[in-house]
């Protein structure tokens, strides 16, 4: 059975998991789990394989003109985002405590069912980052996991709260793309690291109350602890790297701003190294 029909057998071990919600089971990449492994599995087999030997001996691409459409781009996207999960929810009537999925056709819920699709597809856009510095490999990893925990499912509190920061952070990497100039407008560079802090504060917080709440049937707890896990851990690092930069003054500007203005890492222009970047 497996050998004959590898891809129904594959598709019934992952149901298991996560059963499949028939609204959107034919949308772009939600019927099967295979399409999303596949171009992830090529995204990091280039970044880390393919790219840099393409890129080994040949002179870096100038990419200032494509990084800054690209990162106010994303905050456009970012902002639109933003709207829908307040408008869908957040704002017109969740609790903020225990808030069960709404698998009905209402207007509402499918508002709501669309905004989660559209910010899983923006993840995809957003491995363009890494693309353009074929030598990031924990951050290429970073995206990779973060497709698969959404494809079949994400917190939307969560969500909201990265689509925010998403919208400063992208706007301050569009603003360093235009280059030394612009130096002058991005002093509030060091409260992105803050404002991440706050992020995985307040999604690690909201998160825990599951086990505080005495009745709260909520359908797949696993993604409680995925959730709770991912805010847990990035919310060490983001305090790891603030004591480094900013307490013991490790930080190197001088080799930030080069990487920011135009590194050549590996042949290919990274427009936006930085450790603020992995989000």
């Amino acid at each position: 059975y497996v050998l004959d029909k590898p891809n129904a057998y594959l598709l019934s071990f992952y149901s298991k998991w996560i059963k499949y919600n028939s609204r959107t089971g034919n949308w772009l990449l939600m019927s099967s789990p295979i399409p999303q492994t596949i171009i992830i599995l090529a995204y990091i087999y280039f970044v880390t394989s393919l790219g840099p030997r393409l890129m080994e001996n040949r002179k870096g691409f100038d990419l200032r003109g494509v990084l800054i459409v690209y990162n106010f781009s994303v905050v456009a996207l970012s902002v639109y985002m933003c709207y829908e999960f307040v408008m869908s929810g957040w704002g017109t009537g969740y609790s903020f405590r225990c808030d069960l999925v709404d698998y009905s056709d209402s207007p509402q819920a499918m508002r709501m069912a669309a905004t989660c699709w559209l910010y899983y597809f923006s993840k995809f856009i957003e491995m363009l980052d890494t693309v353009s510095d074929v030598s990031s490999c924990l951050p290429s990893l970073h995206h990779a996991l973060h497709l698969v925990c959404l494809h079949r499912g994400l917190g939307t509190f969560h969500a909201l709260l990265n689509c925010v920061v998403h919208v400063i952070m992208y706007t301050y990497y569009g603003l360093t793309a235009m280059g030394p100039n612009y130096q002058k407008y991005l002093w509030w560079k060091k409260y992105l690291t803050t404002i991440q802090l706050i992020q995985f504060v307040m999604v690690t917080t909201h998160i825990s109350q599951y086990f505080f709440i005495e009745d709260c049937p909520y359908q797949f707890p696993i993604f409680i602890y995925i959730i709770g896990l991912y805010g847990l851990i990035f919310l060490l690092l983001f305090l790891n790297f603030w004591y480094h930069a900013y307490t013991k003054g490790k930080r190197l500007p001088k080799v930030l701003q080069n990487q920011t203005w135009g590194h050549h890492t590996n042949g290919v222009m990274n427009g936006n190294v930085d450790h603020e970047k992995y989000h």
